[in-house]
């Protein structure tokens, strides 16, 4: 198609519009097609993808979760079967399961390699089709960053938890390899019939010092590159839990690296089914206590309903992370 592609509608929604779906794994893809993108548009490349071109397309996808939610046996099997342990990985199945069974754009292919000479070149994640016939090139990713910084406004002071990674490095390798993929030569002898827009789809959370309003820090204070409406966490260090912790929450737990996406719920005795523990927060301080790197936990109250809803997440540190994070972001 020759004509320039309307603007698609925002993914972001209320979060009262999804937020009483039940299935743990349906809340998850809810967050993924709705919660607020970590970043702004970076044009000309580097444009933001959106599962709705039209308010009918979100009605309809917030129909068809609903439904999902009803009876989600066959995503869950679906999920189990993949055996994802990445968190990565999880997103990918996830998204690819609403391209291939919900209402609006669908797949066409997905982790596509490109190739030259024998050598990979890279995989472009996703190539959809929209209702309106446009095809569009999506690069995926959910990112969980730690502000290191001491006060400065650059997307180098967003690092990875483990100090392996850092939100201005994905970004350019976003914008100057992965997104540009569906453009080069090779890609047309795969016969995927384009031109096809490259989009990226960039969700997650950003956690800050628990100084800085738990976490709740000023939008004004972020890079430009990032969308002031992004999840927000904190983080703090082992020798400050306590103190940080005090009158947080009725309870706590440690959030394995596959619940890393929407805020934790658990149903009237369903925590107790599943094994899921709860504990206080000097529990929670012994539990921590030998882990080489940051841990993610979740603090939770009890609502009306009797449900455990969590309250805020967030990293707890060794004392050491921050001084280390600091010469990370600096490198």
């Amino acid at each position: 198609m020759n004509a320039t592609r309307p603007a698609a509608l925002p993914a972001t929604v209320p979060a009262a519009r999804w937020d009483a779906l039940r299935q743990p794994v349906v809340r998850d893809l809810a967050w993924l097609l709705f919660s607020a993108d970590l970043l702004r548009a970076q044009p000309p490349v580097g444009m933001l993808a959106s599962a709705f071109e039209t308010s009918d397309e979100l009605a309809a996808t917030i129909g068809w979760l609903q439904a999902l939610d009803a009876d989600a046996g066959e995503l869950q099997r679906d999920i189990a079967a993949a055996r994802v342990t990445r968190l990565g990985r999880y997103a990918e199945c996830l998204l690819a399961w609403f391209l291939q069974h919900g209402p609006t754009a669908h797949l066409i292919a997905a982790n596509v390699p490109l190739r030259r000479a024998g050598l990979t070149l890279g995989e472009c994640d996703f190539l959809v089709q929209t209702q309106a016939g446009w095809r569009l090139h999506w690069e995926l990713a959910v990112k969980c960053y730690l502000h290191a910084g001491d006060g400065r406004a650059q997307l180098a002071d967003y690092v990875g938890p483990n100090l392996q990674d850092r939100f201005d490095l994905k970004l350019s390798h976003l914008l100057d390899h992965q997104l540009p993929l569906s453009a080069r030569a090779e890609f047309v002898s795969l016969g995927y019939a384009g031109p096809w827009e490259p989009q990226m789809f960039i969700k997650g959370w950003l956690f800050y010092p628990q100084e800085q309003g738990q976490g709740q820090n000023e939008a004004g204070n972020d890079p430009v590159e990032i969308d002031p409406a992004h999840a927000r966490g904190w983080w703090t260090t082992r020798v400050d839990w306590p103190v940080f912790a005090a009158g947080h929450a009725q309870a706590w737990r440690v959030l394995p690296r596959l619940e890393w996406l929407a805020p934790r719920r658990h149903e009237p005795g369903a925590a107790e089914a599943e094994g899921i523990e709860f504990v206080d927060a000097v529990a929670l301080s012994e539990r921590v206590a030998h882990q080489n790197g940051p841990t993610m936990v979740a603090a939770f109250w009890i609502d009306d309903a009797g449900r455990w809803v969590e309250r805020s997440r967030g990293f707890i540190v060794p004392d050491d992370w921050p001084q280390k994070a600091q010469a990370f972001a600096r490198q």
